[in-house]
C-alpha cells in the first residue's frame, strides 16, 4: 500500500534567510487574499468560478503591477493559488466553510513542490532562493520527498517534508474491539471499564496565560514592549498545544496498537462548541456556563483524537467505526430499554426496566461498541433507531425502547 507521511523539523536559518522567509510568506498571503477578492468580485458581477489554470494567468499581471512579488519563488505563489482552489472545492463539496482572508501572523508559511534538496547526513536543506539551511535532524526521513512546507510558529521556522513510500499491507496483531465514549471529567471511557484521565493542558496554564495577556493589553500596541509581551503569550499557547499533541499521540498510538477495531461516537465538535451568546435581539441563556463547557470541550481535543485514531489504525491494519451518539447513555445494554430515567445522574446508570446498574459513561461505551458491531456486520447506521419498539399499549405514553442484542443477533 502507498503511505503518505510527513516529517517535521525545526530550521536554523541565519538573519538574512529568516527575513527572506518572512517576505516570501507575506507574498504568498498577499496573492491568496488578492485572488480571493478577485473571485468574490467576479462572482458578484455574475461570473462563474475561476479555476487555478485561469487564475494563474492573473498572477503574471500581478507580478508586473507589484514588482516585489518577483522576489518570492514562483512555486510558492502558484501553490497559494492552488490552496485557494482546493479551499473552494472543499466548500463546494460541503467539506469546509467558505474561504476566508488570511491575516498576518496566522498560519505564515509557503510550500515548495520541487527544486529542493535534502542533505540529511549533514543536517541541511536546500530551498530555492534561500540556499542551504541547517535543521535539527531528530529522525530519519523515510520514503521519497514530494514537497516541503515551510511554516512559522511562535517565532520559529519549521520544515514539514511530505514523503511517499510503498509498504506492505499491514496485518493487525491485536484481535480485540473496544468502544470509546469521550467526556470531560474523564477524557476517554472504554467499554471494558477502564478510562483515560484528561490532561486539561489549557486549564493548567490558564492563569499564567491570563497574566501575560493582561500585561500585553497594558502596552502600547505595536511597540517594542508590546511585541515582547506578545511573544510570551505565544510561547504559553505553544506550550499548551504541544502538551496536548504529545498526550494525544501517546494515547492514540497505544490504542491503535492494542485493538483491531475501535468504535467512537460521530460527534460534531464544531456544533457542540458553538457560542450561546445569541444576538442583541435574541440573547442566549446560560452564556457563561456554555462558555465554560465550550472551553472544556476544546481543551480535550476530541477532533484531533479521532483524526489520529483514523490514520494510525489504518497504518496498523485496524478499523475505526463512528456511530450515532443518540441515546447511548440512556439505553440499557442488558435489556435494550431506552428511557431518560435510566441515567439518574451524570455518573450513575440504573435501568428502570431490569434494574441493571453501572457507571453511565461505561454504559455509553458498551452501547457504542454494540452499535459498531452492527455497523461492521450489517452496514447500517448502528444507532438501532429503526428497531425501537414499545413495551406497553399505545394508550400509555412511554419512551421507545430498542430490541435486545440477542434479538438483533438473530434478526
Amino acid at each position: 500500500m502507498l503511505r503518505l507521511q510527513a516529517f517535521k523539523y525545526e530550521l536554523m536559518p541565519n538573519g538574512e534567510q529568516a527575513r527572506d522567509m518572512r517576505c516570501f510568506a507575506g507574498a504568498r498571503r498577499f496573492v491568496f487574499n488578492k485572488a480571493l477578492a478577485f473571485q468574490q468580485a467576479h462572482h458578484a458581477s455574475g461570473g462563474k468560478f475561476i479555476s487555478y489554470f485561469s487564475m494563474d494567468k492573473h498572477l503574471i499581471v500581478w507580478k508586473q503591477e507589484f514588482s516585489w512579488l518577483k522576489e518570492a519563488p514562483s512555486q510558492a505563489l502558484q501553490q497559494s493559488l492552488k490552496d485557494l482552489d482546493k479551499a473552494y472545492q472543499n466548500f463546494f463539496a460541503k467539506r469546509a466553510s467558505f474561504p476566508r482572508f488570511k491575516k498576518k501572523g496566522r498560519g505564515e508559511g509557503f510550500r515548495f513542490p520541487q527544486g529542493f534538496k535534502i542533505d540529511q547526513p549533514n543536517n541541511r536543506l536546500f530551498l530555492p532562493k534561500l540556499g542551504w539551511i541547517r535543521f535539527r535532524n531528530s529522525r530519519d526521513i523515510l520514503g521519497v520527498a514530494k514537497n516541503i512546507t515551510i511554516s512559522q510558529v511562535g517565532g520559529k521556522w519549521f520544515a514539514s517534508i511530505q514523503t511517499e513510500r510503498e509498504v506492505e499491507a499491514p496485518t493487525p496483531i491485536a484481535t480485540t474491539a473496544i468502544g470509546i465514549d469521550v467526556g470531560i471529567a474523564r477524557f476517554a471511557i472504554m467499554s471494558d471499564g477502564s478510562f483515560i484521565a484528561p490532561l486539561c493542558s489549557f486549564k493548567k496554564h490558564e492563569q499564567r496565560l491570563a497574566k501575560y495577556q493582561r500585561r500585553m493589553s497594558r502596552k502600547t500596541k505595536f511597540s517594542k514592549n508590546w511585541h515582547k509581551a506578545k511573544c510570551k503569550v505565544q510561547k504559553a499557547h505553544i506550550q499548551i498545544a504541544n502538551a496536548r499533541k504529545d498526550f494525544l499521540h501517546k494515547k492514540t498510538s497505544a490504542l491503535s496498537q492494542n485493538h483491531a477495531m475501535i468504535v467512537i461516537e460521530d460527534l460534531q465538535v464544531r456544533n457542540m462548541s458553538q457560542s450561546a451568546a445569541g444576538s442583541a435581539d435574541k440573547p442566549g441563556k446560560n452564556v457563561a456556563a456554555k462558555s465554560g463547557l465550550n472551553k472544556a470541550i476544546l481543551d480535550q481535543g476530541w477532533f484531533e483524537f479521532r483524526r489520529q485514531l483514523d490514520y494510525k489504525l489504518d497504518w496498523n491494519g485496524g478499523m475505526l467505526v463512528a456511530v450515532p451518539a443518540q441515546y447511548t447513555s440512556q439505553t440499557c445494554p442488558c435489556c435494550g430499554h431506552v428511557a431518560k430515567e435510566n441515567r439518574q445522574t451524570q455518573a450513575k446508570f440504573e435501568c428502570v426496566e431490569c434494574g441493571y446498574a453501572n457507571n453511565a459513561d461505561v454504559v455509553g461505551a458498551m452501547n457504542i461498541l454494540a452499535r459498531g458491531y452492527r455497523v461492521a456486520a450489517c452496514g447500517e447506521d448502528g444507532s438501532g433507531l429503526a428497531r425501537k419498539r414499545k413495551t406497553q399499549p399505545a394508550s400509555v405514553k412511554q419512551e421507545p425502547t430498542e430490541v435486545t442484542m440477542q434479538e438483533a443477533a438473530h434478526a
